[in-house]
């Protein structure tokens, strides 16, 4: 496979200024550091202040079986879209975006080129917000820029492709990470013994290609990518925001609290009372502060 920058944008070398581009959504496809095609939407802030929002892009990453045109994604793009411009993306997998699903592993990767592509189009202040499989991915992002690290996201040396040293223009200024699991391989309720059986078993992985349209790697990883708990005291001094409802059905309160004392007291957590699963849960008050929060804590 060829492989080319974070960022790369392919058939494509536009780069409106924020000042004078379009307010309508810019399609591009990017290139990931290890060759996989990215589908990806740029949509302008439509908030009256742009002198002061202009400069804050939000990149979205979304959950497992999600994608850009999802419509609960799009939803998630309106209520951040109101203050800041939105970078939407489909993992690899899903979507229109190539290869197959890692299920949070190599979609560091894919975070990496919508960041990278984000700051190219003039954003001086980037954050990210994930979604369940989104939010480790942001979580482990943020860590693997916080400092030189390996590909599991720990300090030492650089992994043959999994390093980033020299390479900033995927930084993130805030990260915020909604329905996170904080360790791998959870089994603890049946929504995620559900999960566990699509991704593992070949029966799981054709109901997830015909029926979820999403497309899910046959390959166990090798090695272990370092766990969102893992990759939490990394971030710092990134402000770091988890968020997590009272009532979600895959990954219960231990997880987010593990996160947020993981941190040392650096990240801030939101329990939302009533609150279920990810971007399906996420009303749009909620939506709202996140937005607020990552514009404040964004510089």
């Amino acid at each position: 496979m060829s492989s080319g920058p974070a960022g790369q944008v392919t058939g494509s070398s536009l780069r409106p200024s924020l000042e004078t581009a379009s307010r309508a959504p810019l399609r591009r496809f990017l290139r990931t550091v290890d060759g996989v095609t990215i589908d990806a939407a740029y949509d302008p802030a439509r908030g009256a202040a742009d002198d002061v929002t202009g400069s804050l892009a939000i990149v979205v990453a979304h959950g497992f079986t999600g994608g850009l045109d999802r419509p609960h994604v799009r939803r998630v793009v309106g209520v951040l879209g109101r203050d800041a411009a939105v970078v939407t993306f489909s993992f690899r997998g899903h979507g229109g975006s190539g290869g197959r699903s890692t299920v949070g592993d190599r979609e560091v990767h894919d975070l990496d080129a919508a960041v990278g592509w984000a700051r190219e189009l003039g954003h001086t202040r980037v954050a990210t917000v994930g979604f369940s499989m989104g939010g480790s991915v942001v979580l482990r992002h943020a860590a693997m820029h916080g400092e030189a690290t390996d590909e599991r996201g720990e300090r030492g040396e650089h992994a043959e492709h999994g390093g980033h040293e020299g390479r900033t223009e995927a930084r993130t200024d805030a990260v915020v990470s909604v329905s996170a699991p904080a360790r791998w391989y959870y089994r603890g309720t049946a929504p995620m013994r559900r999960l566990h059986w699509l991704v593992t078993r070949p029966a799981g992985r054709v109901v997830g290609r015909y029926g979820l349209r999403t497309r899910i790697h046959s390959r166990d990883w090798d090695p272990v990518p370092a766990s969102p708990v893992e990759s939490v005291p990394l971030i710092a001094p990134t402000p770091l925001l988890i968020v997590h409802g009272d009532q979600d059905g895959y990954f219960p309160l231990d997880h987010p609290r593990m996160l947020a004392e993981a941190s040392g007291g650096h990240a801030e957590l939101w329990v939302e009372h009533g609150m279920g699963h990810a971007e399906h849960a996420a009303r749009d008050e909620l939506l709202a502060r996140i937005g607020a929060w990552a514009a404040s804590a964004a510089g």
